[in-house]
């Protein structure tokens, strides 16, 4: 089983990845993460990510296969989240899953509007030591602006507010086109990502279980 799960900012990807990749097994492929972590060796990248902006996409698309093809050759039981953003990723993820022996199962795109997507990330928080998000509003730390790790919790760069509108402009431009284009082809199915996270995660697990008993 391999899934997509696609989003505009803020609109609780990482929470609803982590919860279906524990529940499944799955291999978790964030590429916010693996963005952050091309940031700390790239001055280019970073100046790029911290800007609100992505990576090119035939860089970015070069960066995350070869990642598979190092971190997850088997091409099984993936998540990947926030990949593809584009048309061609996403065709050439599929032409790259088919041509190693496996595919993308269902992709879903959580749905929220962009004041809602600023009013989550203003409320962001995030360890400076330890990486840990918290949200001031719904998951707020033990205490005031310090992880329970003890390192200090900041805003980060690419979390400000005038960031997020960017982020929002590339999404609009860019991965609305990808997700409609799916839409069209059937590939897609679109959850209401303004809603608790227990009932956004019921619904997930729901698509996925029906996906499995048609596919036995």
């Amino acid at each position: 089983m391999n899934i997509v799960l696609l989003g505009s900012p803020a609109s609780g990807k990482g929470t609803q990845a982590d919860l279906l990749c524990r529940k499944f097994g799955l291999y978790h492929l964030s590429t916010g993460d693996v963005s952050r972590e091309l940031s700390r060796k790239d001055a280019r990248i970073k100046e790029i990510v911290d800007s609100g902006k992505l990576i090119p996409q035939e860089e970015m698309t070069m960066h995350v296969i070869n990642f598979l093809t190092k971190e997850r050759p088997t091409l099984k039981n993936i998540l990947f989240e926030g990949f593809p953003r584009f048309i061609p990723q996403y065709e050439a993820l599929e032409s790259f899953m088919k041509t190693n022996g496996d595919e993308i199962n269902i992709v879903f795109s959580l749905e929220v509007s962009e004041k809602e997507a600023i009013r989550r990330i203003s409320a962001r928080r995030t360890c400076q030591k330890c990486g840990h998000v918290y949200n001031t509003i719904t998951n707020p730390p033990k205490i005031a602006d310090t992880c329970d790790c003890g390192g200090k919790l900041i805003l980060r760069d690419d979390d400000k507010p005038e960031s997020v509108k960017v982020r929002f402009e590339y999404y609009r431009e860019n991965t609305e086109k990808l997700i409609n284009y799916l839409d069209e082809k059937g590939k897609l199915v679109r959850i209401n990502g303004e809603r608790p996270v227990e009932e956004i995660q019921k619904d997930l697990v729901k698509e996925i279980k029906n996906l499995n008993k048609q596919s036995e």
